[in-house]
């Protein structure tokens, strides 16, 4: 291909860039002024539909890079316009061929041998044509039925050129609207793309992937339970330009009648696949990173066990680094914001403001369970409505106008291995979403993490020597103490603790032991910090009875008297004394909080209106049962309302029981 031919699709390219973003734009200002919502939905089905359309045309008219962007874009059903999957699916194994006699003298060039030196049978019409090369049938001399995999002429020029133009569009789209820079992923792209181009590679990489997946070409239903059961064809003869394979006969996963006609469970061969993945990324740490449907084939006779093809883009990761991507899933799945933010500092993910909650949201919305297609769009307005709301979060915490927050990248630096990655898990997702089916990735690919930190996650003092801190022993009662804790460690009974205990005003206990978290490994220190909860409780008691002494508070009153908003819903019987001795009814009065927001406990004010409007379970002083969540809120409601000024408290306490307990108390 000469510079003028590459210079004309270099314009083809930029020009219909702009003109898809013009056109959205110019339909994004008009739909704020549209007040049917039956002709605005229709305007946009339109513009998906023209504009998905053009890219269409234009890849398989430049072929190379666009037609693997469009077969990737093609498996987003769960996100992308139902417009441009039914016209992006058909990049996936339907190119035009390109002309026998080319293929032919590509074979010849590159094993150095004639058509009929190498095979009894040649297929002139090919199985696939893709972006980099076409697959033809054959038979060797030898009889062995084989599929030859032949790379288009010129095509690595190509492709090189293709991968400057799309860089310069990810700079210009990053410029244009800023939230959208997707240069991190580019230049990954830019440095693993071309590796597919030598055929040698592909034929390691597919020889390494079996190996690790144990793949047989038999069912082996013995397998162990980390192990999967999917099928690889053996590499025959590789070179630069051609790779030569076992022939598997089976259906294409992309082919949704066929697989109903032979009776193939859909969502159990993606289970299958999310499988070996999960193994490839987590156990092997060595990953395919093109999951695309044209790459899958499913096995004809039962038990139609998945055929994984293509493995020209395939990622190595260091042990590091796949414990760190094994510790980020396994901290989303349990809702550990500390692990969280710990895996993002081992893996080179760096954050330019400290936003934990926001950074949990994504992460979760990283690793939730696959859409169907036929749920994408209210998906898609799900994912527009987080977005919006961590956008206002980060604009509220930055101080910044709303032009500026759409220009400030929260990530200041995004590890390139986390980029193939990040491709595979939506790559999957798509796939699911292609054959409507739904896959719950926390349960699959947990058990695959796990194994992962299996060294590392919840290790008890017999298999760590530094187990408990080492820190002196204060006394006798310390040293039992100690021994006491590494027997119920031993027996999986504590995780992370920390004990400190004063006699006379002298420390005798002062113990740390255990790791901060199952997937987090680090080891509790003294000066290890803890959400607390319960340990508060005694505070909160003290604080009602340093009232009663004071002669501030009667026991026998009914809350009611003091706080009038909470005498509803057959509360006006309770009285303080049935607070403090857990016999107020009210044990469960808090509980939906952790459901339906766990940060709605951060609010004082919203708390204590759930309290008031609360209605207890049991009549008052009749049953003590604990309550775990309420008490704080019920002590602290009670006094607040008792003082009116919660400044008089702080000084008033702080000053007696400061010198008992070296206590600051802090609200």
């Amino acid at each position: 291909m000469g510079w003028g031919n590459i210079f004309r699709r270099r314009v083809k390219v930029f020009s219909l860039a702009v003109l898809i973003y013009l056109d959205y734009k110019a339909l994004q200002k008009r739909d704020k002024f549209m007040k049917s919502k039956e002709k605005s939905e229709m305007l946009w089905k339109r513009a998906h539909e023209r504009n998905a359309q053009r890219v269409r045309n234009l890849m398989i008219q430049s072929e190379g890079l666009w037609v693997k962007l469009g077969q990737y874009l093609s498996t987003r059903a769960d996100v992308l316009p139902s417009a441009y999957i039914s016209l992006l699916k058909q990049l996936q194994d339907s190119l035009p061929p390109r002309p026998l006699q080319e293929v032919c003298h590509t074979i010849e060039r590159e094993l150095r041998k004639s058509m009929k030196e190498l095979f009894l049978d040649f297929d002139e019409n090919s199985l696939a044509t893709a972006s980099i090369a076409q697959v033809h049938r054959a038979t060797l001399i030898d009889g062995r039925k084989v599929v030859v995999k032949v790379q288009h002429e010129d095509i690595k020029r190509i492709i090189l050129e293709d991968l400057k133009d799309a860089k310069s569009i990810v700079d210009w789209i990053a410029w244009a609207e800023p939230q959208y820079n997707f240069n991190p992923m580019i230049d990954e792209w830019c440095k693993e793309a071309p590796k597919e181009l030598d055929f040698n590679h592909e034929a390691e990489n597919t020889r390494t992937v079996s190996k690790n997946l144990g793949c047989t070409n038999k069912y082996d239903s013995d397998k162990p339970i980390n192990q999967v059961d999917v099928l690889i064809p053996e590499v025959i003869q590789s070179t630069e330009k051609v790779l030569i394979l076992e022939y598997m006969d089976g259906i294409r996963l992309n082919d949704l009648e066929s697989l109903e006609a032979c009776g193939v469970n859909k969502q159990k061969v993606v289970e299958e696949i999310t499988r070996a993945y999960a193994h490839q990324i987590y156990v092997d740490g060595f990953f395919n990173g093109d999951p695309h449907p044209g790459n899958f084939l499913v096995s004809k006779e039962p038990p139609h066990h998945p055929v994984l093809l293509d493995f020209g883009l395939t990622k190595k990761i260091s042990s590091s680094m796949k414990q760190s991507l094994a510790k980020m899933f396994l901290a989303s799945a349990e809702g550990d914001h500390v692990a969280l933010l710990s895996s993002f500092a081992e893996m080179g993910l760096k954050l330019r403001l400290d936003l934990p909650e926001q950074a949990m949201d994504v992460t979760s919305v990283f690793f939730r369970a696959s859409t169907p297609a036929n749920e994408a769009a209210e998906f898609v307005k799900s994912l527009d409505e987080r977005r919006t709301r961590n956008m206002k979060v980060l604009q509220e915490k930055m101080n910044l106008s709303q032009k500026e927050v759409k220009r400030f990248n929260p990530i200041d630096a995004f590890p390139g291995d986390m980029v193939i990655f990040s491709r595979v898990v939506n790559l999957l997702r798509g796939l699911s979403s292609t054959l409507d089916v739904r896959i719950v990735y926390q349960d699959i690919m947990r058990p695959f993490a796990e194994s992962v930190l299996q060294e590392k996650i919840a290790r008890g003092p017999s298999s760590s020597e530094q187990w408990i801190y080492d820190t002196p022993v204060h006394s006798d009662v310390e040293a039992k103490l100690r021994q006491i804790l590494v027997e119920l460690g031993n027996k999986d009974k504590i995780l992370g603790i920390q004990v400190c205990a004063y006699k006379d005003g002298e420390v005798i206990i002062d113990t740390a032991a255990g790791v901060l978290g199952r997937y987090d490994p680090r080891p509790v220190q003294p000066d290890s910090l803890f959400p607390v909860f319960s340990v508060t409780k005694g505070i909160a008691a003290g604080m009602l009875h340093w009232l009663v002494d004071n002669g501030k508070l009667n026991l026998d009153e009914s809350i009611a008297n003091i706080w009038p908003e909470f005498g509803t819903n057959g509360k006006n019987l309770i009285k303080v004394h049935h607070v403090l001795n857990h016999t107020a009814g009210l044990q469960n009065a808090l509980a939906n909080l952790r459901e339906e927001h766990p940060l709605l406990m951060t609010d004082w004010d919203e708390c204590l209106k759930r309290i008031a409007m609360s209605a207890p379970e049991t009549e008052p002083g009749q049953v003590q049962l604990y309550h775990y969540l309420s008490f704080g809120w019920l002590c602290g409601g009670i006094i607040e309302k008792q003082l009116f000024d919660l400044s008089t408290l702080k000084a008033s306490y702080t000053l007696e029981f400061h010198q008992v307990w070296n206590l600051v108390l802090q609200r």
